[in-house]
């Protein structure tokens, strides 16, 4: 049929395609109605904010979060005509009565109303949201398919249902740059590469993985996630954002992975460290996690009151983080979506409320630490004062003078030796110091109700205790095994970092408002095996990149595309864009300009001056780091949360405000402009035009290195054609302008064309821009 143009001919259509008589399109159904797959999300999204956990805004006394609340006059089980919630749903929209209201601007679908409907007839029954139950460990299903990996019999059986094939494995190439920029964040280096193509032995990926998961560089990469979700920043927040030196804390992540500290313990040190048993100066520093909430020094402002702030953004963080759960809504009032009431918040922030810390410009508490160059200086002096004070005890006092002059200036030396520090910390306060928690009125720290101890909303399995209560109770309650939610959101938080997307898409979220798990027999498998893996990070990591389904090839045809078109079946291989740090890490990898200095102060990379300063405080301004510094891997860059790193911002990279459990991926035209323009860039274009000519026997040689060293695999016979076509043509216009070649090409060897070189930078640039360069395919 062909429908009439312009706006009153497609009314026409409307009300052909609406008018009475016009045949209804049936509205396919699940075999039975699952409560928590197919009632819960409607019911959360259009009716629980008036008629959902929260007593205080409920509307005409009718509940629909319970079985209970609902049968008392909003369902009939069993009659979904009998059901004033169907009479509703169904009501005409000049129908005063008819739900959602009209201003709410929701109106639930056809499908919609006809699951409800189906699910009263089938009884109205209820049951606990998925992520509340814990998981359960399901037998592999049957597949047709040869399987090595248990990840895979859950993949290919779900596409087995839907009349789908699971991809070819990617080409060797094609891997080995995906797997080293999934484990270490950069690429492989070209020996590596030719070294995993040409083994043809069955434990030649194995063997691959294995030593990418060895390499330094696997830390740094993975510590960038936890940064986010840590909010780390070299800056204290608020509107004049001064420096904050916490750097060690990143440093202790860093160290964390590589060294695949169990997660079990790497929680309990974040959370609690400062309450172990004689804790180290390692467990220590780890608690920063919760000290790197914002603190606000500007003068006039009330001290107790962004104290609280802080304290309530370590519940918030701590419970997106482990549990995947949004308590922010549950300060001012009992959660509208899920079963976490106003007190119960106040009970979980109970255990965050008595620390030292109380939103100091000294940020205090702190620990000192010391560098092992300033530790051995303090220790030598201290043993030549010792020694010397002992010789001192056998001379007469005539005899004394020489000697006490020298110690008065070892003396003098030992006081100036100072710590390079300090980092904030937790400590607990203890006795009389100890604060009360009280209720708060609309989240109003100065409008308070009744005092409440420390305690996790019921909905959750108790703590093992309930007296006596502190942090590390609570961070080794959220670590049992009775926990229901965090094996599960740190498995598929893993899995999101792999794949592009979490097995539950909302990975931040797993309440009654986010996603329902893709494939959650797998995603309850997967929490399961973590577990039994003792919280091993490499293991697990090691487990998801085995599988022959991240092995896919990432090519996508039409007709999976129209199918699947954000690859939640997983029928291909992840194809998503680098976070920011990876581009351009990557970049200054492929020119050879990347350092691989590890850990200590964050460093200042070049960044254009914008003359601007922050509301209260200095420049955002900064001069740029000398000499290798300059080139150091994105994690160890200054994070300035008034001003993040433009060149990283501009790829999605947060400011750190607050915990970000997933970047998001944009695609906008100042991203080009970067990789075109940006100084880190162009001084990349130009290093690796120089490491591609030195030794080149032709131009085809020096294209070539040129673009293995970007994107591993070597370039098509029409992709070289085209790339040393575009070096002879740049070659030709730059003779022309020896003066634009020697500005382009940047510093030279002597004895050299410059239009030989300028061109190869032009080179360098484009493959530098290329789709590929900045996509894991």
């Amino acid at each position: 049929m062909r429908l009439p143009t312009g706006s009153l001919g497609l009314l026409f259509a409307i009300l052909a395609f609406t008018a009475p008589g016009a045949r209804a399109q049936p509205v396919p159904l699940p075999a039975k109605i699952d409560f928590s797959r197919d009632v819960l999300p409607i019911l959360s999204n259009n009716c629980f904010q008036c008629h959902g956990p929260d007593d205080k805004v409920r509307k005409a006394k009718m509940r629909l979060d319970t079985r209970e609340g609902a049968t008392v006059a909003a369902i009939v089980p069993g009659k979904p005509d009998a059901s004033e919630l169907i009479t509703r749903l169904t009501a005409t929209p000049d129908d005063k009565s008819v739900m959602p209201p009209l201003k709410t601007g929701k109106k639930l679908t056809p499908r919609e109303v006809e699951i409800l409907k189906q699910w009263i007839k089938e009884g109205a029954a209820y049951t606990t949201h998925w992520a509340y139950v814990p998981p359960k460990r399901s037998e592999l299903p049957k597949t047709k398919h040869q399987i090595t990996n248990p990840i895979d019999a859950f993949i290919f059986a779900r596409l087995e249902a839907e009349k789908l094939k699971p991809s070819s494995e990617a080409d060797r190439y094609a891997l080995a740059r995906r797997i080293a920029l999934d484990l270490t964040g950069l690429p492989p280096t070209q020996a590596e590469v030719e070294a995993f193509v040409t083994d043809k032995t069955a434990r030649a990926y194995e063997q691959f993985v294995d030593k990418l998961l060895a390499k330094p560089a696997f830390g740094e990469h993975w510590a960038r996630m936890w940064l986010d979700l840590a909010r780390y920043a070299d800056s204290a927040g608020y509107a004049d954002d001064p420096q904050r030196t916490i750097w060690k804390y990143r440093d202790y992540v860093i160290q964390s992975f590589n060294a695949n500290k169990p997660f079990d313990q790497f929680t309990i040190e974040q959370l609690a460290g400062d309450l172990l048993p004689n804790p180290t100066t390692e467990q220590l520093i780890a608690t920063a996690f919760h000290r790197n909430t914002m603190t606000n020094s500007e003068g006039g402002t009330n001290d107790e009151e962004f104290r609280n702030v802080a304290v309530v953004d370590r519940v918030n963080t701590t419970f997106t983080v482990w549990m995947g759960t949004s308590m922010a809504c549950a300060q001012c009032h009992t959660h509208k979506y899920d079963p976490i009431t106003q007190i119960e918040y106040f009970r979980s922030l109970a255990f965050f409320n008595n620390t030292a810390d109380a939103d100091k410009p000294d940020e205090s508490p702190t620990l000192p630490f010391w560098t092992d160059e300033l530790l051995g200086k303090k220790t030598a002096l201290e043993k030549q004062i010792a020694d010397l004070e002992a010789l001192l005890k056998g001379k007469k006092p005539d005899e004394m003078k020489p000697d006490r002059d020298k110690l008065a200036t070892l003396k003098k030396d030992l006081v100036a030796v100072k710590p390079l520090t300090t980092v904030p910390i937790f400590k607990e306060l203890a006795g009389a110091a100890r604060r009360k928690t009280r209720l708060q009125f609309r989240g109003n720290f100065m409008d308070l109700g009744e005092e409440v101890n420390e305690g996790v909303p019921a909905a959750f399995p108790p703590l093992s205790k309930n007296q006596g209560l502190n942090r590390l109770d609570f961070a080794k309650w959220l670590m049992s095994a009775e926990n229901p939610l965090t094996a599960r959101v740190i498995a598929n938080r893993y899995w999101e970092q792999l794949f592009g997307t979490g097995l539950v898409r909302t990975s931040e979220e797993f309440g009654a408002q986010g996603e329902q798990p893709s494939h959650p027999e797998l995603l309850d498998w997967l929490a399961t095996e973590l577990v039994a893996q003792k919280w091993d990070t490499k293991k697990f990591l090691k487990l998801l990149v085995m599988s022959a389904s991240y092995r896919q090839s990432a090519k996508v045809t039409p007709e999976l595309f129209e199918k699947d078109p954000e690859n939640r079946l997983l029928a291909r291989g992840p194809r998503v864009r680098l976070s920011a740090e990876m581009i351009r890490d990557q970049a200054l990898f492929a020119a050879g300009l990347l350092s691989p200095k590890m850990l200590g102060p964050s460093v200042r990379p070049v960044q254009p001056n914008l003359g601007v300063s922050a509301a209260f405080g200095g420049s955002i301004d900064w001069k740029t780091s000398e000499g290798e510094d300059k080139f150091r891997r994105g994690v160890y860059t200054q994070w300035r949360r008034s001003n993040p790193y433009p060149s990283m911002s501009t790829f999605d990279a947060p400011n750190r405000d607050a915990c970000v459990v997933r970047r998001g991926r944009t695609n906008t035209p100042l991203q080009a402009l970067v990789l075109m323009n940006d100084p880190v860039y162009i001084e990349a274009a130009q290093a690796l035009a120089k490491k591609a000519m030195k030794g080149a026997q032709s131009t085809e040689d020096a294209v070539t290195v040129v673009f293995r060293s970007c994107l591993v695999r070597p370039p098509t016979d029409v992709e070289l054609k085209r790339l040393v076509q575009l070096y002879e043509d740049a070659k030709k216009e730059f003779g022309k302008d020896i003066q634009k070649a020697n500005q382009f090409a940047g510093p030279l060897p002597p004895l050299v064309a410059p239009a030989n070189y300028a061109a190869m930078t032009v080179v360098a640039n484009v493959v530098l821009n290329l789709d590929e360069m900045v996509m894991k395919r």
